[in-house]
């Protein structure tokens, strides 16, 4: 079973499976932006599309319920962004 959740008060967003962390987006917020600055998913969960995973849920959430904009820190992240650009208006400029 996996779950994803917003930790506001630890500023990530966490996917955990059969009840155990497997990814996890860090993000820090700055006036109007936020910037996802570290992704990880546990080694031997990798390859799984669990990264991918919570950071469509962070996205997503930052989408649904906030006026910020996205600033793409980590790779991961920006890399995630290249592959879904109807979403790139996100994107702080």
């Amino acid at each position: 079973m996996k779950e994803l959740a917003h930790e506001p008060d630890a500023r990530r967003y966490t996917l955990t499976v059969e009840g155990h962390l497997a990814a996890v987006a860090d993000y820090a917020v700055n006036g109007n932006s936020i910037s996802f600055h570290h992704t990880f998913t546990q080694p031997h969960l990798r390859g799984k599309g669990y990264a991918a995973d919570v950071v469509a849920f962070a996205v997503d959430d930052v989408e649904e319920n906030s006026t910020r904009r996205i600033v793409p820190m980590c790779w991961y992240v920006a890399q995630w962004f290249d592959e879904h650009p109807e979403k790139a208006p996100l994107l702080s400029r």
